[in-house]
């Protein structure tokens, strides 16, 4: 079975033990997931299954949306509620004051990621470093927040609730911190929900108990590269790892990737085409 579950991620679980619920229960070998969820967040999980795991690679980030939940007063070395504490004071911040903070991280922002990620420093994770009790300098990156609504707000223990949608490789623990440190008090992170990832929103997901072969869906569904057609005999030397000719194929709209589908419309892998190239090479063939 090749395609993908559009899981909704349940609280308190992993997702690597989350991709290995939804194998188990289509019986299959193999299954992978894209973007990363830590263990208290919930919300969408693209599981990745069987032959389609060789193409996670190639999935389009996309923007990603989120609901999440902070409290003001405190921190933590993970900037999440699960962290051991760091600092803890009272606040008595309010909501406009919340408010007037986080107008300053709407629109292209500058970002240092957690230690407690899975981004690599020197070959190793952070959060690998991090639980060795090792910190390491961080660059900071460029992250894009196109929307941040305040959508709750418990003043009488502080703590907050938004919505947001931001590019790929936006940290919203992260967030949260630099809001925190922004109203003087810090905060931390205390819930959060992926609302969308990968072009899949959260109402075409899926809970483990609802997982069956009906909520499979193709791999190309996930895929926004152009297609193109290719004879039975351009399939089969693809398929066998050969380039094709440009002059023989139709519909190509320029270098970049392509879906390479049989003369049946069955998805048979990607190939690429190089700038100033004369043939399609392959990229990634789809198997079992």
């Amino acid at each position: 079975m090749t395609g993908a579950v559009f899981l909704d991620k349940p609280a308190g679980m992993t997702s690597f033990t989350a991709a290995n619920r939804v194998r188990r229960a289509l019986g299959l070998k193999k299954a992978g997931h894209t973007g990363t969820l830590d263990p208290m967040a919930t919300g969408v999980l693209v599981v990745m299954l069987g032959g389609a795991t060789r193409f996670i690679e190639f999935i389009p980030s996309h923007d990603k949306a989120y609901e999440a939940t902070f409290r003001l007063g405190i921190t933590t070395d993970t900037l999440d509620s699960e962290g051991t504490v760091l600092t803890q004071t009272e606040t008595a911040v309010t909501t406009a004051q919340v408010e007037q903070a986080m107008s300053a991280f709407r629109g292209e922002i500058e970002q240092v990621p957690p230690m407690y990620s899975a981004i690599k420093k020197d070959g190793q994770k952070l959060y690998e470093l991090a639980r060795k009790g090792v910190e390491v300098e961080r660059e900071s990156r460029r992250v894009t927040v196109h929307e941040l609504t305040l959508t709750g707000a418990e003043e009488e223990n502080q703590t907050f609730s938004f919505a947001v949608s931001c590019s790929a490789g936006t940290y919203v623990r992260s967030l949260i911190a630099d809001i925190g440190s922004a109203l003087g008090c810090g905060a931390v992170m205390t819930a959060l929900r992926r609302t969308a990832a990968h072009g899949v929103t959260i109402d075409r997901c899926v809970t483990l108990d609802e997982v069956d072969e009906a909520c499979v869906a193709p791999l190309t569904s996930l895929l926004t590269y152009p297609a193109v057609t290719v004879t039975a005999a351009q399939a089969k030397r693809f398929c066998c790892g050969g380039e094709l000719d440009l002059n023989r194929l139709h519909g190509l709209q320029g270098a970049g990737l392509y879906q390479v589908l049989s003369p049946q419309g069955d998805f048979l892998g990607l190939g690429e085409i190089l700038p100033d190239g004369e043939q399609m090479r392959v990229r990634r063939v789809l198997g079992e």
